[in-house]
């Protein structure tokens, strides 16, 4: 999925942004008029995701602070939150009765959960405050535009390495370590017949990299008109991929250590989503001597990954204003800086439910449609505007006309056949086996939650018909004419005040 997938259509997208000059939106609409809704939806599904996405932010502020003290507070069932005859010390295994400490102070300590979605509760005040500081910390990472983004960026970008690195020689000196590195690296290759293995795959590759939320174009609408995109490629899709299998080695290492601790297969142990991060991990540090210390670099880590993604679909938000309503908005809102504090303003107002009782099931359900189900629309319509709309003989001479030399063969092959044809073969598969969202193994949501789960998808996808009737409408002449102007680029698709500079 990342050769066949990830790195085409990450150059396709670096491509459209560096010699269009703008953003998603107008990007699109200049490429393939039909389909301009594309570049509207990728803007509002960056935007949803902002508005929850600092959730996570907030919750590793949370246990960065509370991992400041002598004794890390979930290593003990002995706390005024825990259901004492239903907690554990140690990882509980298969006991499905018992939970961890770690995982009732995730559940009742942090979250306080309700029962389910219908229970809403009441406001989680401190997570409130914590939502506020972390979306303080985005707006003074951005403020200033993306050059102080960029100078934000040589800190969070290359400091967690740091400490990957450090918890890696920690944790490949305990024992077990070795067991929980083999179940990392041994394949079973019975999965590779699975569809839903494949899906994975490609829904973690176009996560990671940022395909199809209009990060990678707005971001590459600031680069100079003949900058090296194919190196800037490379770099990304590579060092992404490298980072994510030597994370891999970091956590499995301490999850065998975990698995020799409480004598417990790997498998028993491994889990996916918020569960590895904020009780997995958390548990493996109260074994560890100096609990605190890796408890507090791990999660200034998260912080910092967390914030590098959070700005970076903010960013796209903003891109795609000043590219539309740039003039008439400075007039009101005097300078860009208020304008990003509004858009940040916004995304926490609408982020506020998360940060309730039963905000982890909002939380869940807006990820389960924002992140899944709308992505692979959004992706391929994307890549039939580009690849099959506007042509692979356009894409490849913008290319040329930018760095002087056509791309290669292999991309114009992925471009024409491969990329198209496993997006489309994904998206098939994603509707034909889709299941509703649920938290963890035991709640199912109501069948009113299911429907505003797909409200939500909406509201990104809605955008593309509504996009396709505007243009076949206000253009002009018969049906055949209108539709046949649609899908052929507009004619002044540089812009005129500039090649080789971004506003």
């Amino acid at each position: 999925m990342l050769l066949l997938c990830g790195i085409p259509l990450l150059l396709m997208e670096f491509t459209i942004g560096q010699y269009m000059c703008l953003g998603p939106v107008h990007a699109l609409a200049k490429i393939c008029p039909l389909l301009k809704g594309v570049g509207v939806a990728t803007v509002v599904i960056s935007f949803l995701l902002c508005t929850y996405y600092n959730v996570i932010i907030t919750w590793a502020l949370y246990y960065l602070f509370n991992s400041l003290r002598s004794s890390l507070p979930w290593q003990s069932c002995n706390n005024t939150w825990n259901i004492v005859e239903n907690c554990s010390d140690g990882f509980p295994g298969n006991a499905t009765h018992l939970q961890s400490a770690s995982q009732q102070y995730f559940d009742y300590r942090l979250l306080q959960m309700s029962s389910g979605i219908e229970e809403i509760g009441s406001m989680r005040w401190e997570l409130f405050g914590i939502l506020l500081l972390a979306w303080i910390i985005v707006y003074f990472c951005i403020f200033k535009g993306i050059k102080s983004t960029g100078k934000v960026v040589y800190f969070t970008a290359i400091f967690p390495y740091l400490i990957l690195i450090i918890l890696l020689i920690n944790n490949a000196q305990l024992p077990g370590a070795m067991d929980g590195i083999f179940f990392f690296l041994t394949p079973k290759w019975s999965k590779l017949l699975e569809v839903q293995v494949w899906v994975n795959a490609a829904a973690q590759i176009f996560n990671s990299i940022g395909i199809g939320f209009g990060t990678m174009i707005s971001m590459a609408s600031y680069n100079k008109f003949n900058h090296n995109i194919l190196k800037d490629t490379l770099i990304v899709a590579v060092t992404n991929s490298v980072t994510s299998i030597f994370a891999g080695f970091v956590v499995f290492s301490a999850i065998g250590y975990m698995g020799h601790q409480y004598k417990l297969p790997v498998e028993d142990i491994a889990t996916d989503g918020p569960g590895l991060v904020f009780v997995v991990y958390p548990e493996v540090f109260v074994t560890m001597p100096i609990a605190p210390m890796w408890a507090t670099l791990f999660f200034f880590m998260l912080l910092c990954l967390g914030v590098d993604s959070q700005f970076a679909m903010v960013e796209v938000m903003v891109t795609s204003l000043m590219d539309g309503w740039g003039k008439s908005l400075l007039q009101f809102f005097k300078r860009k800086e208020l304008l990003v504090l509004a858009v940040c303003f916004v995304a926490f107002i609408l982020g506020i439910p998360n940060v309730t009782q039963g905000g982890i099931y909002f939380f869940q359900l807006m990820d389960h449609y924002t992140a899944v189900v709308s992505l692979m629309f959004l992706a391929f319509f994307e890549v039939v505007a580009v690849c099959w709309v506007y042509g692979v003989r356009r894409l490849s001479n913008n290319y040329k006309e930018m760095l002087g030399a056509p791309p290669n063969l292999f991309f114009k092959l992925c471009w024409w056949v491969a990329s198209p044809s496993l997006v489309t073969l994904i998206l098939v598969s994603s509707i034909i086996r889709y299941t509703p969202a649920q938290y963890g193994k035991m709640y199912t949501y109501p069948p009113w939650a299911e429907g505003l789960g797909w409200i939500i998808s909406l509201c990104s996808i809605i955008w593309i018909p509504l996009g396709a009737v505007h243009t076949l409408y206000t253009s002009k002449g018969s049906f055949i004419q209108r539709l046949y102007s649609s899908v052929s680029p507009v004619n002044d698709i540089i812009p005129t005040e500039h090649k080789n500079i971004r506003r």
